[in-house]
Parts: C-alpha cells; sequence; structure tokens
C-alpha cells in the first residue's frame, strides 16, 4: 500500500472500526498526521492545527483499532494508550509486528487486496 493509498484508505473508513488494516495501512496515515501536524504548527496556524487534528481524531482511532484488529487483538486495547509510557510502548511494539493470518476479524488486508 502506498502512501496515497493508504491516506485515501483511511479517510474512506472514517468511523470504521471493523476489519483489519495492515501495517503499511496504519503507518503511512500516521506519517501524514505528522507531517501535516508539524506543519502546520511550523507555520503557526494554531486554529486550522487544531481544526485539523479534531478532523483525523476519529479516523486515527478507527485505523488504530483495525491495526490491532489485524494482529488478532481487539480493539479496546488501544486504552492501554491511557497508560503514561508504558501503555504507548506496548502499544508501539504491537503496532510494528507484522499481520497474522485470518483471524476472528477476518482475512489481512493484503490478502483481500490481491483477491
Amino acid at each position: 500500500m502506498t502512501f496515497q493509498e493508504s491516506i485515501q484508505t483511511c479517510f474512506k473508513k472514517y468511523a470504521d472500526f471493523n476489519g483489519r488494516a495492515s501495517r503499511a495501512e496504519y503507518w503511512w496515515f500516521a506519517l501524514f498526521i505528522f507531517l501535516v501536524s508539524v506543519v502546520l504548527g511550523l507555520a503557526g496556524a494554531g486554529l486550522i492545527s487544531g481544526l485539523f487534528s479534531l478532523a483525523t481524531l476519529i479516523p486515527s482511532l478507527a485505523a488504530g483499532v483495525r491495526r490491532l484488529h489485524d494482529l488478532g487483538k481487539s480493539g479496546w486495547f488501544l486504552l492501554l494508550s491511557l497508560i503514561p509510557l508504558i501503555g504507548a510502548l506496548v502499544l508501539l511494539y504491537w503496532f510494528i509486528q507484522p499481520s497474522t493470518d485470518g483471524n476472528q476479524y477476518g482475512e489481512p488486508a493484503e490478502a483481500l487486496a490481491q483477491a
């Protein structure tokens, strides 16, 4: 999945917390959000930056939940991010893991794209 495809996919699935998100889909979308946030922050566009953050909050959560589903874990594990440092480190470790084979959340995203 390319940078542009992942952004399109995540915005198409704006509030879709079902299914799976590949590692590439999740990380390209995270990079997009990071880069836009940095640019807006450096430009001093406080209001626009806040609106961007608000607009991408739900797609970010949905992508995170779908990424956890891709690993065979419940989306509720995203709440680990509320635990300072340790929760973020656990989620980071999981998010960098490769996709699992088919699980209760469906087939891997790459397998569906090739079919």
